[in-house]
């Protein structure tokens, strides 16, 4: 066996025992924190296949941006956990159940899967060999160079739809007080400070 072979087992081995930490874990924090350990072993997974671009997608998305902000919502949030593990175990069975369907699903996929004949060839014919360009470059050249417009289109239609759950979920509410900064940079000096003579022995 090679260093990568140990190395491979490694990151399999804590991302399965991190994965399976973060439902077993009593402290919701210390979820978050397996779930942070599971990010960066899976990064590590993907280092191994050759696809850096992705593990460093992983790190800089998951975990510097998804799972810091479950950890600060977890951590602000003041939730009665023992209420909800109560409700959990309620619905034990049922999730025990529908574990079990999605593991034999799991099993007959890997079980009945099979490579087409001209799977090699497809993917040959859309990204150029492993050999002549690296894995970063080959994905820029593919998303920034022969499919440039899809990709300027699904951000457009990413951006449209942040727009659109901004407006739809906008509600101003008159019992608010705001700041009206047009109103504070045309205001008079002379009128902003008032001088009052408070003789002694008297409340303003």
């Amino acid at each position: 066996m090679t260093v990568a072979d140990y190395a491979f087992y490694a990151f399999a081995i804590v991302t399965v025992a991190s994965g399976l930490l973060v439902t077993l874990a009593r402290n919701p924090v210390h979820s978050v924190l397996w779930l942070i350990l599971s990010f960066l072993s899976s990064a590590g997974l993907f280092v191994l296949l050759g696809a850096e671009f992705v593990a460093m997608l992983l790190i800089i998305v998951y975990v510097g941006a998804v799972a810091v902000l479950f950890l600060f919502v977890v951590m602000m949030l003041d939730i009665d956990f023992a209420e909800l593990k109560g409700e959990m175990a309620r619905y034990l069975p049922l999730a025990i159940l529908v574990g079990v369907v999605i593991l034999m699903e799991l099993a007959l996929g890997v079980g009945a899967w099979v490579q087409a004949d001209g799977a090699a060839g497809l993917r040959q014919a859309v990204a150029p060999a492993a050999a002549q360009v690296e894995n970063t470059r080959a994905l820029g050249l593919l998303i920034y160079d022969k499919y440039l417009y899809l990709f300027q289109t699904a951000g457009l239609i990413l951006l449209v739809a942040m727009i659109g759950a901004i407006v739809l979920t906008l509600r101003h509410r008159k019992d608010v007080k705001r700041q009206n900064v047009l109103a504070q940079m045309w205001r008079d000096p002379a009128k902003a400070m008032e001088l009052k003579d408070v003789k002694p022995g008297q409340g303003l």
